[in-house]
């Protein structure tokens, strides 16, 4: 049995602010009536809004599970995301507004991304780089990410960004995998007041991938630690980035690209082992970007927008780069922790910058929580007009803080549901008409097809069920890269005999208003005594509770139950943990969502195993529970927090 139990209930609701709705660019049913009526000419209606050099034939050719769209037009991101801005009255307008971690601070108006991305583009051709040829980005979060990407775009060469954070090992594989040509990277950057050695990692990288023949190197440390400790520069592959700068020449054509040409390869994990090539392209990726940028975050032109994803994730390349440029906007992009050098650097951004549209994780919410209402109110927020959730569901204890504490109760929350794999938002909130639930990413975009199906592939009226998707859309992956059976397999074989149905691998639930709740993985869906229950609505009973800041809920064998419920659990600064909380807790859920659901274990942990994008390690905390030998930590932000916990399990087992 696939389908889910659907436990916990959700009565509060919250519709657009008045005077927010009015100025709002979606403030009605329109856009679904639109995308209802005729679906293919939604998407072109969306396309138009970008500068194509040629225009297409026909708008989408399906052939499940494969599809190509806009076939017959060509463009060019650069050129959508820059020249077309500085022909107007944004030329001077600024761009990027960059901070690092030290403090230091640049911002580039759209006249200055556009003279750096177009030499940078004329370095890519000198070092022999084409059409089709890969170049792999592993850099901090500084413009030069940014520039890197969108020189690589204006020359047709397809970019593979790995997160900063990951190891010489992943940053090889990755190398190999996609046979890149050309590396860019810096003499290291800043995390936490500690030096990240990027130029050493990408040495030990770049001496096992024999495809690399130049590597591009940014000088982001103080000079004096630079030569002696962290870029030892070997001759004739190595070059200093702002040295090739110097001399490259100012004019530069961008490349007419298809709209089914290859934009980038965004690698993520996979079940076996070995990442996936996720392939975008370059028409349909925009489109998808571009559009969603402007109608999910109501999108306008004195916005100062800030994504606080990294560009080596999916979010920073949608929301951080190519969305709000391809919009003429304003994005703030800041290279460190949010805690460094204390916890209020966030909200010291914030008021700093004018900031008034915020995206970010719940991960990052629930620490803000953790860390309490005084930081956030040293600052002043009141620019902030919306606010934005991404990377995982949001339990509604958090949504609520994040809408009382940060926005004040005037702004209204779009919690967000997408993948690498779809490329852009699928399921949130229009923030000018729809009413939002604590919790409830809401309802499909308008031009997406997502549903509930159980294993049979009917579909699931209240409840809880699988999520699919039922219609191809522009700015889906297309393949994996040189791996189409795995891209088959992966994504299109739940259901036999219906490769035009997606899979994303999460379970959701549609409540009476025909909402749908992201429940998590249905990897992460636990069967207790015959009852399908997924971990995000106990972790979200837990948070409910005033001492709890973040809780994990994972399952271990029971020999009755058939699963056990395992709950791992961060208490807010100042609460005590005790014997009688734990008691509390366990009880609270069965309050909350029913006696099933009481956690048999509670262990209380000053912090959860996260990955370096702030996802929580399930898949650890299921090795503890099991008492199994851990899996690799490799990605973790702190892998000795994993080893603390399996010790605490441990001695509270014995």
């Amino acid at each position: 049995m696939e389908e889910i139990d659907a436990l916990l209930t959700e009565s509060r609701t919250f519709p657009p602010p008045p005077a927010f709705a009015a100025a709002a660019h979606g403030n009605t049913r329109d856009p679904w009536s639109r995308a209802d009526a005729d679906y293919e000419a939604y998407w072109a209606e969306q396309a138009r809004a970008l500068e194509w050099i040629t225009p297409w034939k026909q708008v989408l050719d399906w052939k499940p599970p494969h599809a190509q769209w806009f076939l017959g037009g060509q463009l060019n991101v650069a050129a959508n995301c820059v020249d077309r801005h500085v022909r107007g009255p944004a030329r001077n307008k600024a761009a990027i507004i960059w901070e690092g971690e030290p403090g230091d601070r640049r911002t580039l108006t759209y006249w200055d991304l556009f003279v750096e991305v177009r030499k940078f583009a004329n370095v890519l051709t000198s070092l022999g780089v084409h059409k089709g040829d890969r170049v792999g980005i592993y850099l901090p979060l500084i413009p030069e990410c940014a520039i890197a990407m969108l020189a690589c775009a204006r020359v047709g060469a397809i970019h593979s960004v790995v997160f900063g954070g990951f190891s010489p090992e992943s940053l090889r594989d990755r190398m190999n995998d996609a046979e890149a040509k050309v590396l860019i990277t810096a003499d290291g950057g800043y995390r936490r007041g500690q030096i990240v050695p990027l130029k050493r990692n990408a040495d030990k990288a770049l001496a096992e991938s024999p495809t690399v023949t130049h590597c591009v190197v940014v000088r982001r440390l103080a000079a004096g630690v630079v030569d002696d400790t962290f870029s030892q520069m070997q001759e004739g592959r190595d070059h200093w980035w702002h040295r090739l700068m110097e001399g490259a020449p100012a004019g530069h054509e961008p490349q007419p690209m298809d709209a089914e040409d290859p934009l980038f390869i965004l690698y993520t994990s996979g079940t076996t082992g070995k990442p996936k090539g996720i392939v975008h392209t370059t028409g349909g990726y925009l489109t998808g970007v571009a559009s969603s940028t402007k109608l999910v975050f109501d999108l306008k032109d004195d916005d100062v927008f800030w994504c606080t994803a990294d560009v080596g994730w999916i979010t920073g390349h949608s929301y951080l780069v190519y969305g709000p440029l391809a919009n003429g906007a304003t994005a703030v992009m800041y290279e460190g922790a949010p805690d460094w050098p204390e916890k209020d650097r966030f909200w010291s951004l914030c008021e700093k910058h004018g900031v008034t549209i915020l995206y970010t994780a719940p991960t990052a919410i629930r620490a803000f929580m953790k860390w309490g209402d005084a930081h956030p109110k040293k600052h002043d927020l009141s620019r902030l007009r919306l606010l934005g959730s991404v990377g995982e569901p949001i339990n509604p204890e958090a949504w609520m803080w994040y809408h009382e504490v940060i926005g004040g109760g005037r702004c209204p929350i779009v919690d967000t549901w997408w993948q690498t794999e779809t490329g852009s938002i699928m399921i949130a909130p229009l923030p000018g008409a729809t009413v939002t639930k604590p919790g409830s990413a809401t309802q499909a975009l308008p031009g997406y097809a997502v549903t509930l199906l159980d294993s049979a592939a009917k579909e699931i009226g209240i409840g809880g069920g699988l999520l699919a998707v039922t219609k191809p859309w522009p700015s889906m992956l297309r393949t994996l890269w040189r791996d189409d059976a795995r891209y088959v397999s992966t994504y299109f074989s739940k259901w036999d005999g219906r490769p035009d149905l997606y899979f994303p691998g999460d379970g959701a639930k549609r409540d009476a208003d025909n909402y749908l709740w992201i429940l998590g993985r249905v990897d992460d869906v636990l069967n207790v005594s015959g009852h399908r229950i997924g971990t995000m609505e106990v972790e979200s009973a837990l948070v409910e509770h005033p001492a709890v800041a973040e809780a994990a809920v994972v399952g271990r064998a029971h020999e009755l139950k058939g699963q056990a419920l395992c709950a791992f659990v961060t208490v807010r600064e100042g609460q005590l943990t005790s014997l009688a909380l734990r008691d509390e807790l366990r009880e609270f859920v069965a309050r909350k969502i029913g006696a099933l659901a009481r956690p048999d274990d509670i262990l209380f942990s000053a912090d959860l195993p996260k990955t370096r994008s702030g996802k929580i390690m399930r898949r650890l905390l299921r090795d503890i529970a099991e008492g199994r030998a851990l899996g690799d930590t490799t990605t973790l932000a702190d892998p000795s927090v994993v080893a603390g916990l399996k010790a605490q399990y441990e001695a509270q087992e014995s």
